[in-house]
């Protein structure tokens, strides 16, 4: 059986000395050079509030939303954790982009052949039994990489050993239903900047729900709609009925005269 992968992120050792952004240019050969946002140049990037480092990056949902949204199955979950992208099946709908929770991909808009752009969890490494490259750069652990049940025990286990130290939240543990990359916080997560109203149910889940109605919507919507189109030629039948009724008795203008 295959281990889902993770990553444990604990932002109270993040230093924010940016060696896992440039640890994952040189993987995947982005431009070098500082990034404090995602881009389509820079698949991870450190943001700082008030002293605390954030890092951001593609959370690779256990059951994502961009793989359910796309038409042409561009985006596939892999057993091992990674979410990844095959730009020769992409047909350009952008329907990743507005349906990640996390507002993740970016797209190459000053490309003559844009692609989706977003961390690809070093899928290749992981396949070689290596751990993602940002994990081995982090000099402090602040990054840690390894299986994900071990990784939710751990966490657990240092907010345990630490009691005040850490906000009583694992985030990735639940929202969307879960994802791969795991965070510990010391400072509120809604105040550095993360979206903490999320579902714990899967958002495909909630799409399918939603779609799996349209057949009943459809045959019913059908149904009213003949409906009106019955009535309203009906309506126009009978109005037709009515004024050949009203020539046969109307008399003819020779009648007239004979009977005067």
């Amino acid at each position: 059986m295959i281990k889902k992968k993770a990553l444990l992120i604990d932002l109270t050792l993040c230093i924010g000395c940016n060696a896992c952004q440039d640890a994952c240019k040189t993987e995947n050969g982005l431009p070098e050079g500082e990034e404090t946002r995602l881009s389509d140049t820079a698949y991870t990037a450190l943001e700082e509030h008030d002293g605390v480092y954030v890092r951001r990056m593609c959370q690779h949902c256990i059951d994502p939303t961009c793989a359910s949204v796309c038409p042409v199955g561009a985006f596939t979950k892999t057993a091992e954790g990674p979410v990844l992208y095959d730009e020769s099946k992409c047909i350009g709908c952008r329907y990743c982009i507005q349906a990640c929770p996390f507002q993740v991909p970016r797209y190459e808009w000053g490309s003559n052949y844009p692609r989706v752009q977003k961390c690809r969890f070093c899928a290749e490494r992981l396949k070689q039994g290596l751990q993602t490259a940002c994990a081995e750069a982090c000099p402090t652990g602040a990054t840690k990489f390894g299986d994900r049940d071990d990784l939710v025990r751990e966490a657990y286990n240092r907010m345990q050993a630490g009691p005040g130290k850490y906000v009583d939240r694992i985030y990735g543990l639940d929202e969307v239903g879960g994802t791969s990359i795991l965070y510990l916080s010391s400072v509120p997560f809604e105040e550095l900047g993360f979206k903490t109203r999320l579902t714990h149910t899967p958002l495909p889940m909630l799409t399918w729900q939603a779609l799996s109605k349209i057949p009943t919507v459809v045959s019913v919507g059908g149904v009213f709609l003949y409906g009106i189109w019955w009535i309203t030629n009906r309506r126009t039948e009978v109005r037709r009925i009515e004024k050949e009724l009203k020539k046969q008795k109307r008399p003819s203008n020779g009648a007239s005269q004979t009977e005067n």
